[in-house]
């Protein structure tokens, strides 16, 4: 390749975020709102429903206005359905092993009646991070008896202990404040309770504009989860409108934009990720990037060959270009940088990559 082309691959590994809860509770609802496919909907299913989703991003739609590209690309994720298993209120085994392939949870909870003339959505909540908290507690036993058996690994051993005290005390891992080495010690058990949880209420359509319940919403809070209410039936029916019709609808509702968008956005943050973005007038492109990660790394998402022959990257922020209107007038107001393969990548990093291979 030459050096500083800018035709784009693609190396970035696809996360996977689970539709997760109890049957009965709205997932394969939501997932359809979302991805805009016709999954069947209600008790018994079996199967895990895949779906890519864009991230919404207006700095992608400002970089085209700018560029008039020939094509868009956002950042997307993909979403899994995972069905609750057999009962309401527990989690088979089937159901806990497809939820530890998972690399974040997005828990539904029924927040509408569905004729049992119950609806509890704070317990439901509580009920079902109880059954992941018992799941990881099960696996932490088995191996700290066989760590005290054998005295093997006594630095592996404090640490599991410390998190199967924590989890008797009724309190999911992610809450523990591990660090980033004890984290990578315990990546390999794929613990459920570890894993960046955002709640989403279920809500009927004429409940859409109610505040959440108070039990649910002060729990999220107390607990540091992203929490909010969403009806997948009017999701579905603005995402099946014309842009035009739906700025309307929108506008009708008092809203700025669906409750879908914002829900996404704050999926995709949950993963810990960013978006750097790319322009030109063949693509303006936002990719996914973990935080902290360097200009290097970044390099690499994109294609291998740009990271191994990496000789410096070309940054303006989104904030100046969005100001300024061009990248000519970026370098002329002292807004351009030229950066290091050590530089770490900031949100909304708009980077050109010069290399040599």
């Amino acid at each position: 390749m030459a050096n500083g082309t800018r035709t784009y691959g693609g190396n970035e590994r696809a996360m996977k975020i689970g539709i997760v809860g109890f049957a009965g509770s709205g997932k394969t609802t939501l997932f359809n709102a979302l991805t805009g496919q016709d999954a069947p909907t209600g008790y018994g299913g079996t199967k895990i429903n895949l779906g890519a989703i864009k991230v919404p991003d207006h700095r992608v739609d400002r970089l085209t206005e700018i560029d008039n590209p020939k094509k868009i690309t956002y950042a997307e994720m993909t979403f899994a359905d995972v069905p609750g298993g057999r009962g309401q209120q527990n989690l088979d085994p089937q159901t806990l092993g497809r939820i530890r392939e998972m690399d974040a949870l997005v828990q539904v909870i029924r927040g509408f009646d569905d004729g049992s003339g119950s609806v509890e959505p704070a317990a439901e909540q509580l009920s079902f991070e109880a059954e992941l908290i018992l799941s990881d507690m099960s696996i932490i036993e088995k191996r700290v008896e066989k760590l005290r058996k054998d005295r093997s690994d006594p630095n592996g051993l404090a640490l599991l202990e410390r998190c199967l005290t924590h989890l008797e005390s009724e309190q999911p891992l992610r809450n523990l404040g591990l660090g980033a080495e004890e984290l990578s010690t315990l990546s390999g058990f794929a613990f459920l309770s570890l894993k960046p949880l955002l709640l989403v209420l279920s809500v009927p359509e004429d409940a859409a504009g109610e505040p959440p319940p108070q039990a649910l919403a002060r729990a999220a809070e107390e607990k540091g989860l992203v929490f909010m209410p969403l009806c997948g039936a009017i999701e579905s029916e603005i995402a099946a409108l014309e842009p035009e019709d739906q700025r309307e609808f929108l506008q009708d509702m008092g809203l700025d934009e669906p409750a879908s968008s914002r829900f996404i956005r704050g999926a995709f943050a949950m993963l810990d990720l960013i978006s750097f973005l790319t322009h030109g007038p063949d693509e303006c492109r936002a990719w996914p990037l973990r935080r902290g990660s360097t200009a290097v790394e970044a390099a690499d998402v994109i294609h291998s060959d740009i990271a191994r022959g990496f000789i410096r990257a070309e940054v303006v922020a989104f904030n100046d270009m969005d100001a300024l209107g061009s990248e000519a007038k970026c370098k002329e107001m002292g807004k351009f940088r030229v950066e290091g393969r050590d530089y770490i990548v900031q949100d909304g990093d708009i980077c050109h990559f010069r290399f040599n291979v």
